[in-house]
């Protein structure tokens, strides 16, 4: 057993805004793509993530249709000349126009060459169905939109320092 003792000094230190931990100062190197028909749903993630100390390239696509297009012209070989990097990350609503965010999602689990992309529901639906839907399409969380900014805020911060700082993703 491991005990870790740790002062309030040290804690503060460590700490940004009361209940923010400070994210990793330098980005892993790869852009963030962001799936949301709502530009107002959309600037507030993009601020929380600001706010969070998110520094990643943010990409952002208003439905399905456009995320998987925006997936295909990254591909190797799809555009003639060497393709920009896809993105290391998706944070996908599902209810979008055109192809809804589980169509798009069913489409990049079942592609060979983006099924290793986190993919991040961020969704206001709550209904067990959407979220057990999602996980069996293979989505890596899901994530019900908070309803105060602060908890966005908070939320990005958690969300983000795992998959920034803490778990190890495929090149």
């Amino acid at each position: 057993m491991v005990v870790l003792c740790i002062g309030l000094q040290h804690l503060k230190a460590i700490r940004g805004a009361p209940g923010h931990v400070i994210m990793n100062q330098k980005p892993k190197p790869f852009s963030i793509l962001i799936a949301e028909d709502d530009e107002d749903d959309y600037l507030l993630t993009l601020e929380a993530l600001k706010e969070a100390g998110v520094k990643n390239e943010v990409h952002w696509v208003k439905d399905g249709n456009e995320t998987l297009e925006f997936l295909s012209s990254r591909l190797p070989g799809n555009n003639g000349s060497a393709s920009p990097p896809l993105p290391g990350m998706i944070l996908l609503d599902l209810n979008m126009p055109k192809k809804d965010g589980r169509e798009a999602l069913e489409e990049i689990k079942s592609n060979s060459d983006l099924r290793r992309i986190p993919v991040i529901i961020l969704t206001t639906s709550s209904a067990e169905t959407d979220v057990t839907h999602a996980y069996d399409l293979g989505v890596n969380s899901f994530i019900q939109k908070p309803d105060r900014f602060h908890e966005l805020v908070e939320t990005m911060s958690v969300v983000f320092n795992y998959w920034l700082n803490t778990v190890k993703l495929p090149k």
